[in-house]
This record gives C-alpha cells, sequence and structure tokens, in this order.
C-alpha cells in the first residue's frame, strides 16, 4: 500500500527512515526502472543520510498510475514531491533517464523559486546539452526487448512469462517515449556540483562524453569510472555507495 500522507506522496518511497538525518539523497530510477532498483542502498549510507527513492507511476506499487505523458509532466509532478521534503538540504542521483529526469528537477526547482539540490550525481547518461534522441520506443516488442538485453537492463527470465513481459514492456516504452522525444531548453548552468559516475564498458557514453556536464553548472564538476558496463551499479553497489558516501561528505547539512 502506498502511503500518500508521507511527504513526497506516491512519488518517493522511505525505505529506512532517519528523521534526525541532515542531509537527503534522492535517487531517481533508470528508464523502465522503480524504487525497487535502490533496495539495500539506505543501510550502506551514513546514518546522517536518508534517501528517498522515487517510484514512477505505472510499475510495482504504483502499476494503475497512469504513466506521465512527456518529460515536463513527469518533472513537475516529481518537483511537487521534492518540494515536500525539500525543508532540509538534498542531493540527486539519477542513473540513465534518471539523470536527466534530476537534472530538469533542478532546473525546475530553481524556476519556482524552492530550495535546490546541494550536489547532482549523473549516472550513466550524457550531458541534457547533448541528448541524442531516439526512436526505439517506435519498435515492435521483439526490437524493445533486444534494447534491453544490449544494455542488459532486464533478466531475460523475468520476461519469459508472456503476460509478465506485456506489463513490463509496456512501461518500458513509455519511459523510451518520454527520453527519446525529451529536447532540452536552454537554460542557465546549475549552481550545484556535479559528479558523473559511468561503467567503462558503458556502450552509450564514453568518459568524454560524460566530462561534458562540466557545461551543466557553474560548481565544479567531477567524473567516476567503475568497471562495467551501462549498469554497472548492480554488481558494484559496494563500492557505487562508498563513492556515493564520499561526495556527500562534503554536502552541508542541516543543523
Amino acid at each position: 500500500m502506498v502511503d500518500v500522507d508521507e511527504p513526497g506522496g506516491p512519488w518517493l518511497r522511505r525505505f529506512l527512515p532517519r528523521p534526525d538525518a541532515g542531509l537527503r539523497l534522492i535517487c531517481v530510477p533508470h528508464g523502465g526502472g522503480g524504487a525497487a532498483a535502490f533496495l539495500g542502498w539506505a543501510e550502506l549510507l551514513p546514518p546522517g543520510v536518508e534517501l528517498l527513492a522515487v517510484q514512477y507511476p505505472g510499475r510495482e506499487d504504483r502499476i494503475a498510475d497512469p504513466m506521465p505523458r512527456d518529460m515536463d509532466e513527469l518533472v513537475a509532478a516529481l518537483t511537487d514531491a521534492v518540494a515536500a521534503v525539500a525543508d532540509r538540504p538534498y542531493a540527486l542521483f539519477g542513473h540513465s533517464m534518471g539523470a536527466t529526469v534530476a537534472y530538469e528537477v533542478a532546473q525546475e526547482a530553481r524556476r519556482r523559486g524552492l530550495r535546490g539540490p546541494v550536489h547532482l550525481v549523473a549516472s550513466a547518461r550524457e550531458a541534457p546539452h547533448d541528448e541524442k534522441g531516439g526512436d526505439v520506443h517506435r519498435g515492435d516488442d521483439d526490437d524493445l526487448y533486444a534494447e534491453l538485453m544490449r544494455l542488459g537492463a532486464t533478466d531475460p527470465a523475468v520476461l519469459a512469462d508472456p503476460g509478465l513481459r506485456a506489463l513490463i514492456l509496456a512501461y518500458v516504452r513509455a519511459d523510451y517515449r518520454l527520453i527519446e522525444t525529451y529536447r532540452p531548453r536552454p537554460l542557465p548552468p546549475l549552481d550545484c556540483p556535479v559528479t558523473v559516475f559511468l561503467g567503462d564498458r558503458d556502450p552509450d557514453l564514453t568518459p568524454a562524453e560524460a566530462a561534458r556536464w562540466r557545461h551543466a553548472t557553474r560548481a565544479r564538476t567531477r567524473v567516476e569510472i567503475f568497471p562495467g558496463d551501462h549498469f554497472y551499479l548492480v554488481p558494484r553497489r559496494h563500492a557505487v555507495l562508498a563513492a556515493l558516501r564520499r561526495v556527500l561528505a562534503a554536502a552541508p547539512r542541516a543543523r
């Protein structure tokens, strides 16, 4: 059951409540993913950091909720949720499509005059001004399945059941349509530092491309490379969380 009375309503999951934490880490999943992608992360963060995982509509415990029509609709609703938990400093972590969503949430928070993130960690995604677009969402289910296998996004056994396959591919296609039709507006750079994580064998992102996030912020930008492909963060979870702890150690906290 989703507790919509929680700050952030149905959009945010708090796996390990830490009401006294001075900093929140809001994690935004990849296209086709959900809040469960971050299960087990909270326990690997210091007690002073509370993790909130974003739950997109149309999957997991929000399977009946309609999916956003485009990036603007998604970002507007998610920024509402972030505003409800921005009573203390927060950082954003986004993986793949989630990195783009996190960037747009940071921009929307600034546009509304809300507290912005103290740090943005963009994982396995090119900078918004380098968005390539795409047409995977226009293909048939076999094309979509092949894309998921190429990226290592889904265990093939999960898609073996025809009913489950149809359900999963429906929201994966909606996410691909959202990110592939996204066209960033020319906006001023962010004010917060940006750290970029990526795998050294990511088929869609090179270190040189990752470094171009420096144009998305006025503050410092760093790139950190891990062994692995587009989903390096699954087998390298402990290394990723150790790197996140280092990033967050310098972030300001509520006192």
